[in-house]
């Protein structure tokens, strides 16, 4: 499955033809609809359709639009009179900072691509194969069968240890691992609860919530300086990506600022472990609760390694491994919610967006929306096979984004998440196991609330 990023063809209208959107009904006072996207942000989110294809919020007292089509936020994405900002954006700032490439715009916001982009081209990706398969592999001998399995950390610790070893070549991140971890869970459940309800100076108040937080925040901080200060300690300057931050120049000449530094590792550690964790969970989840595709993922790899360990050079060959992927982020994508702000008075679909509008969308919803897919709630990884691709609509289907915010990772990510499935899926069948609880826990990312797994030895 591919996704690609064309601009959608340019709808001009005069002002006097443009309307204003519609107001979703069930606010109430002074939190508007920032109550039930607190209570029950999925349905929510999932609802807005039926009110119309751009809606206004009420989030405390702020006014939000909402897109609730994929070709809309196909435009909202491809369009110059929107920019990266907004609820989630400001809610982030304090672990994302201002000046790393999650958040930037412009002209900032292309150079820096175009510092981490050599780490990501499709060509750089084999060089990464090596520690994705030892990682890949060392996971499923360290499980021992019968024993249950915390997902929320063995995720957590797998995808950190790919990332600090492929791109910042670090070899001492057991232990950060296990603080990332915890320090994420608990930093993105209180940013989400910032975005939705505003409070504003309340959460400022010692409270244990808001001192929890506090503390997590800070020692993720604390981690990036210990990986940039031992990379500088150390004198060496391996080829990845931390080396290519130490050595990059800013618009001027000038080497950047230490803050770009920290916040452009941040942006590399944090977000990227936590999505890519929140994915390796859900593949877990599908692997024991469908196990025919487990056994299909299974038939394919051996059909294609011969028995012997499946390696990175087999990745573009697993077709339904690939795809059962696809269809896990489809249902369960880490990232569920995002926001831009309009930088003039623009239009979407009609409406009128004026400037400095937030404007907040779902994939969550667009990837499970009835009108795009038929049988929406059904895991079917077949639905990506090439003969039945057609019929998902431009735009409902983005897992990495579109256009120049598009997430250079995109490669990266998609073969260690194949490769992990495929080495898992040929040594194990897993279950369930009592204390688990597989519903879905609402934050800045989706993820299991506590996904417990017992992995059984294939005969």
């Amino acid at each position: 499955m591919t996704v690609e990023s064309v601009r959608p063809e340019a709808q001009p209208r005069v002002a006097s033809e443009l309307r204003e959107p519609p107001v979703a009904g069930g606010g109430i006072p002074l939190l508007g609809h920032g109550w039930k996207l607190a209570r029950d942000p999925l349905a929510f989110m999932a609802g807005l359709r039926a009110h119309g294809d751009v809606v206004r919020l009420k989030l405390g007292p702020k006014t939000v639009y909402a897109v609730t089509t994929p070709d809309l936020t196909g435009s909202l994405a491809l369009s110059p009179d929107f920019k990266i900002d907004g609820p989630l954006w400001e809610s982030l700032e304090g672990l994302l900072g201002k000046e790393g490439v999650a958040t930037a715009n412009g002209p900032r916001h292309r150079r820096q691509r175009r510092t981490i982009q050599p780490a990501f081209r499709l060509d750089a990706i084999p060089a990464y194969g090596p520690i994705m398969e030892e990682e890949a592999h060392a996971l499923t001998e360290r499980w021992q069968p019968g024993e249950t399995v915390d997902c929320t950390s063995e995720s957590f610790r797998i995808a950190v240890r790919i990332a600090a070893r492929c791109l910042l070549r670090g070899d001492y991140m057991d232990e950060r691992a296990e603080r990332l971890c915890n320090a994420l869970a608990t930093v993105f459940r209180g940013m989400y609860r910032r975005m939705v309800i505003p409070l504003g100076p309340l959460y400022k108040l010692p409270l244990p919530a808001n001192r929890e937080f506090n503390r997590a925040l800070a020692d993720l901080h604390l981690l990036v300086d210990e990986i940039v200060a031992e990379r500088r300690a150390s004198g060496q300057r391996p080829d990845d990506l931390l080396t290519a931050l130490l050595e990059a120049k800013d618009e001027n000449g000038d080497p950047i600022g230490e803050q770009e530094i920290h916040d452009q590792v941040v942006a590399i550690v944090t977000p990227g472990s936590e999505t890519v964790a929140s994915t390796i969970m859900w593949l877990l989840h599908v692997l024991a609760e469908h196990p025919e595709h487990a056994d299909r993922v299974c038939a394919e790899v051996e059909s294609v390694t011969g028995g012997r360990p499946v390696a990175f050079q087999d990745v573009r060959s697993l077709r339904h491994t690939n795809n059962v992927v696809v269809e896990a982020m489809r249902l369960r994508p880490a990232v569920w919610i995002l926001t831009r702000r309009a930088v003039t008075d623009t239009s979407l679909g009609g409406y009128r967006i004026p400037a400095g509008a937030d404007i907040i969308y779902s994939p969550y919803a667009i990837q499970r929306d009835a009108k795009s897919y038929a049988d929406n709630l059904e895991f079917d990884p077949d639905r990506w096979l090439p003969e039945r691709v057609g019929d998902v609509p431009k735009y409902a289907m983005s897992p990495f984004s579109v256009g120049n915010r598009k997430c250079p990772s995109d490669h990266f990510s998609m073969a260690q998440l194949t490769l992990i499935t495929a080495a898992l899926s040929t040594k194990y069948r897993f279950e369930q196991v009592p204390g688990s609880n597989d519903a879905t826990r609402v934050g800045i990312t989706l993820r299991p609330q506590k996904l417990l797994l017992r992995p059984v030895p294939r005969d």
